[in-house]
């Protein structure tokens, strides 16, 4: 005679997880608006023809958010960053969007953004 398996529904979860910029720290979640993934970059960086040269129009440190102009259509979009691309974007200054991919270069520097209401310019 065999005895009854009691089933044992799964743990919940209890914590979210946080990424650590909420915390002041180097971003260690790749969703939109966060750490540039290695093949995020890549993939930018093997299709030149798909980034768009924009002008920053409003820069809102504490949101974290950047509004952009594109220099080809005048296109406006406001995009969202938890790396601190808003701290290092300048109004009046030029910068490149990779639409597809989501990326966001000014100067050097790559961020991974998220459109707030729309595409990334």
């Amino acid at each position: 005679m065999t005895t009854p398996r009691h089933h044992r529904p799964p743990a919940e979860v209890r914590e979210q997880t946080v990424c650590m910029c909420v915390r002041g720290q180097r971003c260690s979640v790749f969703t939109p608006g966060h750490a540039v993934h290695l093949i995020q970059a890549r993939l930018a960086s093997a299709t030149p023809a798909e980034w768009t040269d924009a002008i920053v129009d409003e820069v809102d440190a504490a949101a974290g958010t950047v509004s952009l102009r594109a220099v080809d259509g005048g296109e406006s979009t406001i995009v969202w960053n938890a790396a601190g691309a808003a701290r290092v974007a300048e109004v009046g200054s030029p910068v490149a969007v990779h639409r597809r991919y989501r990326v966001l270069a000014v100067g050097r520097r790559w961020f991974n953004v998220a459109a707030v209401g729309g595409d990334a310019a």
